[in-house]
């Protein structure tokens, strides 16, 4: 498997909702012990509108997939949860603009770019206890394996472990940005609940990508 193709990233993103469906309760609790709890419950509504607009709408590119995945998730799911991963999709979209197919060279301009939209949006750092603490050894990961010539299935398993890896970092962080920042030192010995999205995102992607075919 070379590329990625829009049948693949089509089912990604059904599968995708599926998977933030299954993680919504284990999503909410995380959120529940440093903030306000309804992380999973957002989340998966706002992917149900993703795959409602995927069965009833065609898309002619990736890039359009990714910017109406994104343009969804920040019209429809409430506070900041919409806003950093709507940025986060219509970023990669923006960078996949055009394309018919995506290698793994594709795939890490794509989460560059989606991590750059972050953090502007959102102006978290690593080691703010974010989601910004797996997306960016994500991105970091796809980035390092185009440099060794890795395979999409390969890029996209390492970018897996990779934001698996800062998602478990944050347990140990205090949170500098958003509503865990109020908690304090109760933050630490938490895992961030964006963070833990970002891994599933990253899983459900590696998941798809090793089943074909995907029409």
């Amino acid at each position: 498997m070379e590329t990625l193709d829009v049948r693949y990233w089509r089912r990604a993103l059904l599968d995708l909702a599926q998977a933030v469906e299954e993680e919504k309760e284990r999503l909410c609790e995380l959120d529940g012990a440093i903030g306000d709890g309804d992380h999973g419950t957002s989340m998966a509504m706002g992917f149900r509108l993703v795959a409602a607009r995927l069965a009833s709408d065609d898309f002619a590119d990736i890039g359009a997939l990714l910017r109406m995945t994104g343009t969804t998730l920040v019209s429809s799911v409430g506070g900041v949860t919409g806003i950093v991963f709507g940025t986060l999709f219509t970023g990669a979209g923006k960078a996949a603009e055009g394309k018919t197919e995506t290698g793994t060279a594709e795939l890490a301009e794509m989460f560059a770019a989606g991590l750059q939209a972050v953090q502007l949006r959102g102006k978290a750092k690593p080691g703010d206890k974010s989601m910004v603490d797996a997306l960016a050894p994500a991105a970091e990961a796809l980035r390092e394996a185009d440099e060794k010539g890795l395979s999409v299935q390969e890029a996209l398993d390492l970018a897996h472990r990779s934001a698996r890896e800062g998602m478990e970092r944050t347990r140990e962080m205090r949170a500098r940005v958003g509503r865990a920042r109020y908690q304090g030192e109760k933050a630490v010995g938490h895992i961030d609940p964006g963070a833990a999205s970002v891994a599933v995102i990253l899983a459900s992607l590696a998941r798809t990508a090793a089943e074909p075919p995907w029409g």
